[in-house]
């Protein structure tokens, strides 16, 4: 096992449910209402799609730039009190750490979103961070896992992937790495090469580990 990878949004620390909190200020600012059932259909994805569909589903003519600038401005403010980190995330990072294992933070949030996860998480406990603004095509798509192996200078086929959604573990899989579910929103099945668990808690580095054929 060369490095590992980890979802920041459901897997690393706790911020589906301050999205939902965003989604739904930001949609009554549009004059429309947003349930629990519309995050599903947006989970681990970039944020021009969940604009895009905000604007659909409300109706409103106000423009994508006005949406995104709410919804980061928002979310940046929330965060500012301090994130949650989700349970046994830390206690696995700091593990892959003292084993000199790298560690890099790859997520499908913007660049100014992670930034604030970060500060409270901590950014020198990553050896490289990929955002969306660091890829032209965001998760499902392989790019952001293939540019994090490529920063670490690491085989995708030696990475694992902490997970949390089925659109992060379709863009892990793409890649070409191995991979550890822990479903939030949406179930995700098991599969070759695919460890699905309820939390990270327990999980130390040599299940990581086993999930690398040699």
């Amino acid at each position: 096992m060369e490095a590992v990878f980890f979802d920041m949004d459901g897997l690393l620390v706790d911020t589906e449910r301050v999205w939902l909190e965003v989604e739904t200020q930001v949609m009554a600012g549009l004059g429309g209402e947003w349930t629990p059932e519309h995050q599903t259909h947006l989970v681990g994805g970039s944020m021009e799609r969940t604009v895009d569909y905000m604007l659909a589903v409300s109706g409103s003519t106000a423009s994508a730039a006005s949406v995104r600038e709410a919804m980061v401005s928002n979310m940046v403010s929330r965060l500012a009190g301090g994130v949650r980190v989700m349970p046994g995330a830390g206690e696995l990072l700091d593990a892959l750490r003292d084993e000199g294992v790298p560690v890099a933070l790859v997520t499908s949030s913007l660049r100014e979103i992670a930034d604030a996860v970060l500060k409270g998480v901590g950014r020198d406990r990553f050896d490289a961070v990929v955002t969306a603004d660091d890829v032209t095509r965001t998760k499902p798509d392989p790019e952001p896992y293939l540019t994090a192996a490529r920063l670490l200078g690491v085989e995708p086929v030696r990475c694992v992937v902490l997970e949390d959604s089925p659109t992060g573990v379709a863009a892990a899989t793409a890649a070409g790495c191995a991979v550890v579910a822990v479903p939030s929103l949406l179930p995700i099945d098991a599969a070759p090469g695919r460890l699905v668990v309820p939390s990270l808690s327990g999980i130390g580095v040599p299940a990581l580990r086993a999930l690398i054929h040699t």
